[in-house]
């Protein structure tokens, strides 16, 4: 069995030399793997999770370098494939703070967008205990298609079914096509995992716990909103709460959602007890101030790949906390 099924993007995330200046101010950028999925799957892969990736990269030096570090990283590359007519996508960041940065993609098209329904790798979805997809790769043809019938068949085979939105602005036309293609996906998810940003889009209310009673009236058997530092809230039903965060001092926040998906689903789908009957009232706060853990461990270094947490080192932080709660704990 594979723990975790990731699809979508693998790109190369192009880093800014300084914070606080804008595209056309940065001096310099630094090539450092990426894209949504890819994190996820090496995060999990960190964390001991059996993960995988299914997406497409060019067939450039970029796309091949992608696939050996994955590979590397412990992450299932079986479902990688390689386009010998577009490149690579690239990511230029510009780091408004050490929390919040600024996107600029080309992708005209790149790869991953031209991934195809007969270039899945079936086998690995079909073992797959959760499958993890996000909007990036519901946006074009025909790597919407290629997503849509993935999610078939991990739900086919029983796969816990997770949505991690990751919208990006800079990428939609109108803000209304997205609310619109997210909500038309809920009765398909089971664990869905949005931001603050997201919330207002999905429900027009930055209200936390209305927002989420409304969203998982859709579908979802869980929705948790990410709120950077200052942790994380979840909707389970009837049980709803906020789970503190911690205070770390960040570098760059890039990959901190991804590391914890990653964190919250290893959790969720490793071991012999069933996903959902591991969310209990008393279980679930526990593996989301882990999955904070994750998150916050993440934003020490520059970059997703080489800096998701293994668990050692979210033990170490949950224990510093435990030790010395008033001064690592939002």
């Amino acid at each position: 069995m594979i723990d975790i099924v990731c699809l979508g993007e693998a790109l190369i995330d192009m880093f800014p030399a300084e914070i606080g200046r804008s595209l056309v101010e940065v001096t310099a950028f630094r090539p450092v793997p990426g894209g949504a999925p890819a994190n996820v799957a090496v995060a999990a892969a960190r964390l001991g999770a059996h993960s995988a990736f299914i997406g497409k990269v060019g067939d450039d030096p970029f796309g091949h370098y992608l696939a050996e570090l994955l590979h590397h990283q412990g992450v299932e590359t079986r479902g990688m494939r390689f386009d010998s007519e577009a490149r690579t996508g690239i990511n230029f960041h510009a780091q408004i703070d050490e929390n919040h940065a600024t996107h600029l993609f080309y992708r005209h098209p790149s790869a991953d967008m031209r991934l195809r329904p007969d270039e899945l790798e079936r086998t690995l979805l079909r073992e797959a205990r959760a499958f993890v997809f996000g909007t990036i790769c519901l946006m074009d043809q025909p790597v919407h298609d290629a997503t849509m019938e993935a999610i078939d068949i991990a739900r086919e085979v029983g796969a816990l079914i997770a949505f991690d939105v990751n919208y990006r602005e800079s990428l939609w036309s109108e803000p209304a096509a997205a609310r619109e293609l997210v909500l038309s996906l809920l009765p398909l998810v089971d664990v869905l995992k949005i931001n603050e940003a997201e919330l207002s889009l999905l429900t027009g209310s930055s209200e936390l716990a209305a927002g989420t009673q409304q969203l998982v009236q859709h579908g979802p058997t869980l929705c948790v909103v990410t709120l950077g530092p200052q942790g994380c809230f979840y909707r389970h039903g009837e049980q709803s709460g906020h789970v503190p965060g911690f205070a770390v001092q960040a570098i760059d926040a890039t990959g901190c959602g991804d590391a914890f998906t990653a964190s919250l689903l290893t959790q969720l789908v490793t071991g012999n007890e069933a996903w959902r009957a591991r969310l209990t009232p008393a279980n679930l706060p526990h593996m989301l101030r882990r999955a904070n853990a994750a998150g916050a461990l993440t934003a020490l270094k520059q970059g997703a790949f080489s800096a998701m947490p293994d668990t050692a080192a979210i033990s170490a932080l949950l224990e510093q906390y435990d030790h010395h709660p008033q001064t690592n704990q939002n």
